[in-house]
């Protein structure tokens, strides 16, 4: 018991001193999840977008399958990654893997689902009445989808919160593609798991700390989008 405590006093110690080991790992954290929900967004919303839109043969059954690959496994993302990446696989030329843009590469295909899902949850919660309103009002039909999207603006944000949250939190595709190389491609989580392993209890839960910090803003964030 001891044993916690002190790791815990040494933690708090560790952050307030601003240690440079966790200010690196904190940020190359952000970066890489950041980076990955950006890029996912720009993937994810006109996906989500253009199934909403339109009407297609096989839509219900696309939709279903989405939302099964909300709970896509990390380990089997990092394993779709890996086998893409590696030597061996049809992007191995790029040498991507063991590098930040493999793992960025990792979470985009980990988040994606979620996003497109909550996408189209969002533009699904629109008013019926006010679609046929503008409609009615004489708007052509980008005019509806801008009017439509903009409406949605916020439950589409939260979707990319969501996103930025499971991408920061995940480990398993991290350690996969990443191999948690100490000083490029060492995270939050991949750090926690090392360094909690080899009994270096301190600076595991520093950065536990602040991995919680993290999905507490994330959450903070969420509940006042979804208030708006």
């Amino acid at each position: 018991m001891n044993e916690v405590v002190e790791g815990f006093i040494q933690a708090v110690q560790l952050i307030a001193s601003l240690d440079e080991e966790v200010i690196e790992i904190t940020i190359r954290s952000l970066l890489i999840s950041l980076s990955a929900t950006l890029i996912g967004s720009l993937i994810a919303i006109p996906i989500g977008g253009f199934i909403h839109f339109r009407e297609f043969g096989g839509k219900r059954g696309l939709v279903t399958i989405i939302q099964t690959l909300y709970a896509l496994p990390t380990v089997l993302a990092g394993l779709l990654v890996f086998l893409l990446l590696s030597r061996s696989g049809p992007f191995g030329f790029l040498g991507l893997m063991f590098t930040p843009f493999g793992m960025i590469i990792g979470q985009i295909v980990l988040i994606i689902p979620l996003m497109i899902g909550m996408t189209l949850i969002a533009l699904s919660g629109v008013s019926r009445t006010k679609q046929d309103t503008v409609i009615s009002l004489g708007a052509t039909e980008t005019q509806t989808v801008i009017t439509i999207v903009k409406e949605a603006r916020f439950a589409i944000l939260g979707g990319v919160i969501l996103g930025f949250g499971r991408a920061i939190s995940e480990v398993g595709a991290a350690m996969m593609i990443g191999g948690n190389i100490r000083g490029y491609t060492r995270v939050l989580t991949t750090a926690i798991a090392l360094e909690t392993s080899m009994g270096n209890l301190s600076l595991s839960i520093a950065l536990g700390i602040i991995l919680l910090a993290i999905a507490m803003m994330v959450t903070g964030i969420l509940f006042l989008v979804q208030e708006r």
